[in-house]
């Protein structure tokens, strides 16, 4: 079994992540601030006996270092995440998801350790294909555009880890997700799915951001969370990106009647411009749909839990903490 540094532990992947990486009987460090991350995330295995929380950050290259040594695979997921917050605040998500990344790739090489990189979908920024594959350009809109941000320093992530892989021969993952979504997500930084959720449990309406004519697919949390394991553990596939998520499409809009479907039929749809959501310098992607050929080639397995399915697990988990708190 082995030893393993979950940053961005008590976040949303990350809290799936630790769950299963103690059930596979491994040892885990978690290093969180709880800036978006919550501690109630851990609570069914907070006082395990192979889990270690630490509480900071990971700019703080100290921290970082202490929580590094005598680790065998480092899952790196903390970053500044979500559209709303990198809309709001550009400036923390360089810092974030930038140098810290290098610090940590530098001592991972040093002690030959294993690492997943965790990326994102926005790396692909505005590309027009119908599906993206790993190997195809990235194209970011201007640097006026503050939601380009994000993208752009994950992508800068993924150089480094390529070259820390070529250079040093560090095992590096890249795993791009794919708007993962699951049992203790949020709304508060623009995720669509539990932001629906919860204006349906709440009587309505469902609001629809600019057309809802916009495409996305949707991953459960478990399945990622098994493909970033298998992934890490599969020698085959260090040194390369992967695509992380559903390969199958949806709009916005068929997304809010599915949920409305099976929480009220009444409510009510209504439908927002992006400038009153995230201000007059918003820039949004149209279509974002993966292709996961390479990822099931390397590991036999995709997500494949339908849409239904995943709705469904998010609705009785969302009705159970309406209720807890009423």
């Amino acid at each position: 079994m082995a030893r393993c540094l979950v940053t961005g532990g008590a976040g949303f992947i990350g809290s799936h992540l630790t769950e299963r990486l103690l059930e596979l009987g491994h040892e885990v460090v978690v290093l969180d601030n709880l800036s978006t991350g919550r501690s109630e995330n851990l609570d069914q295995v907070k006082e395990h006996p192979r889990l270690t929380i630490r509480n900071g950050s990971i700019t703080d290259p100290v921290l970082l270092g202490e929580t590094t040594v005598g680790v065998d695979v480092i899952y790196h997921l903390a970053a500044a995440v979500g559209v709303k917050l990198v809309a709001d605040d550009p400036v923390r998500t360089i810092e974030t998801n930038i140098y810290p990344t290098e610090v940590l790739l530098r001592s991972a090489a040093a002690a030959k350790q294993r690492v997943f990189l965790a990326s994102t979908s926005e790396v692909y920024g505005k590309n027009p294909k119908e599906r993206w594959t790993e190997e195809d350009d990235l194209h970011f809109g201007p640097t006026s555009r503050p939601r380009w941000a994000y993208g752009c320093s994950k992508a800068i992530d993924e150089f480094l880890a390529l070259a820390y892989h070529r250079k040093f021969g560090l095992p590096v993952v890249i795993g791009r997700f794919f708007n993962v979504v699951g049992p203790r997500q949020v709304g508060h930084y623009g995720m669509v799915i539990p932001r629906f959720v919860e204006q349906a449990l709440k009587g309505g309406p469902v609001v629809v951001y600019d057309d809802g004519e916009q495409v996305r697919c949707f991953a459960h949390v478990k399945e990622v969370v098994n493909s970033i394991i298998r992934l890490v553990e599969t020698p085959a596939a260090h040194g390369s990106v992967y695509n992380i998520g559903s390969d199958s499409p949806v709009s916005i809009r068929e997304l809010a009647h599915e949920i409305i479907q099976r929480t009220d039929p009444a409510i009510q749809v209504e439908y927002l411009a992006y400038r009153d959501a995230y201000g007059d310098d918003f820039e949004d992607v149209r279509r974002r749909v993966p292709d996961v050929s390479r990822l099931a080639a390397t590991i036999g397995y995709t997500p494949s839990m339908t849409l239904g399915q995943i709705l469904d697990d998010i609705i009785r988990w969302k009705r159970d903490q309406l209720n807890r708190s009423a």
